[in-house]
This record gives structure tokens, sequence and C-alpha cells, in this order.
């Protein structure tokens, strides 16, 4: 009996050991968060891992209907993307003057920031070509392949897994009904760790069909209108002021609402 008591606790004893050094063993493989320096210059920015999953989203084939979206492991920015990120690819901070292999946009007309802060605070006014070529020549710069997120991957990072913020909760996490734009990180985060998702400015993403939309509300907006499924679409509106004919590619007069995050594949 007492053997076999013994050799009861041993396999016990066995099966913890293997518990926790699988346990460990998930944990080493788990996508850490991470700082990501852009090189020649001292800007920096902090990239965040979201776990694969899936999403139920709107069926762009079938109105009413739903589907489910299967959802990669990811990492996105912790923040949207500020101007001190944005400054280096615009005007070339990175490198001295000479051949460029991603095409960069044109200087803003005026003050992009429209005077709402810079330093530390979300760009604006970019237009969904300049986040996708920004994205690009960060690929190139890092090694790592950056893009805009789509609409799926962004709705279910938002989301974090956890329910929305009822409206007497939303002060908490986002910015909203604001005179202008605030410095990124200033509320809370989500669940996984990202912050602004909702609020402060809304994000470009490419919809279901590949088309770019803007999610998630901005400091514009009123509470209602600032969850993870807000969506809005570029209209003439976004470029009314643009004094240039033809207009500005690259910059939208008149999108003091809009800004992006980037997540990274790989």
């Amino acid at each position: 009996m007492r053997f076999m008591s013994f050799i009861r606790g041993a396999v016990c004893v066995l099966a913890v050991v293997f518990c926790v050094s699988a346990l460990q063993a998930a944990e080493e493989t788990k996508p850490a968060p991470y700082t990501e320096s852009i090189s020649g210059t001292l800007v920096k920015f902090d990239m965040v891992p979201i776990p694969a999953g899936e999403i139920t989203m709107p069926d762009p084939a079938k109105p009413g209907a739903k589907i489910k979206v299967k959802i990669p492991a990811l990492w996105f920015g912790r923040t949207e993307v500020t101007w001190d990120e944005y400054d280096v690819f615009v005007f070339k901070l990175d490198q001295p003057p000479g051949e460029d292999a991603v095409s960069r946009p044109s200087k803003p007309y005026g003050a992009a920031d429209r005077g709402y802060g810079h330093k530390g605070y979300p760009v604006i006014n970019e237009s969904y070509l300049g986040a996708e070529q920004y994205c690009k020549w960060l690929s190139l710069k890092t090694g790592h392949e950056y893009r805009l997120p789509t609409e799926a991957e962004w709705e279910y990072a938002c989301r974090a897994g956890k329910p929305v913020p009822d409206k007497s909760r939303l002060a908490e996490y986002a910015w909203f009904f604001q005179e202008k734009t605030q410095p990124v990180g200033q509320k809370k985060a989500n669940a996984w760790g990202l912050y602004d998702t909702l609020g402060n400015v809304g994000e470009w993403c490419a919809d279901m069909c590949g088309k770019p939309v803007v999610c998630g509300g901005s400091w514009e907006d009123v509470a209602k209108d600032v969850t993870p499924t807000a969506r809005r679409y570029q209209d003439e509106s976004w470029q009314a002021n643009d004094p240039q004919s033809p207009k500005s590619k690259w910059w939208l007069s008149d999108g003091q609402f809009v800004g992006f995050r980037i997540v990274r594949v790989k």
C-alpha cells in the first residue's frame, strides 16, 4: 500500500512539473511588448501583442447578415502614431538628402497640426495614402512588416475581449466632445494595453472590402458616436478648404479628426 501511495504521489508530482513546464514554455513563446526605434533618430514607439482570435462582423456581401472573421496574432501600436514619428517620415529627418525608396508626402500646406499640439500628440489631417506610405517606409527602416489594420483587426483589438465601456465610464478611456486633440496615452488603456482606441482621433483602417475607412470616433464626437463600431468614409468635405487644384493626395485640409495606428504582422 505504501509503495502504491508513493507511486501515485510521484505521478502527481511529475504531472505538476509537466504542467508548470508547459506553462513556462507557453509564456516564453508568447509575443512580448517591445519598443521600436527609428534608426538615425532618437524617436521610439511601443508595440503591444494582440492574441489570435475571432470576431463577428457585418457581411459586406449580404446586408443584415454576419460573418466570423479570424484574427491572427499581431502587434498593435500602443498609441496612435504621433507627430514625433510622422515628422521623421515627412521631413526626412532620418537621412541625408538623396534618393528615397518610398514616396513621402509633400510638405503640408500651413500647420498640419492646426495648432492643437505637436510633441506627443496624434497625427491628424493625413490621407489614407500618407498613412499607408508611412507603414511602407517604416517597414523598410526596421525590417519588420508594418501596415494599417483591417477594420476587423482594429475592432477586435479595440474590444480586447471585454464589454465596451458604457457612457458613464467612457470618459475614463476616451477623449470625446472636446475642443481639440489631446496627447496620446493620457486615459486608461484597454484590457490589452492599447490607449485611445476610442476617441481622440479616428483611425484609418481597411474595411471588409478593402476600402479606406476611419474607425472609433474622435475628439469631435459625442459619446454615442465613440464606439468600436463607429465608421466614417471620406467625402469632399474632408478637403473643402484645400486651395490646391487638384486637391492634395497626402493631406486632408479638413481632416482634423483623422489619425491612424499601425500593426506589425511579422
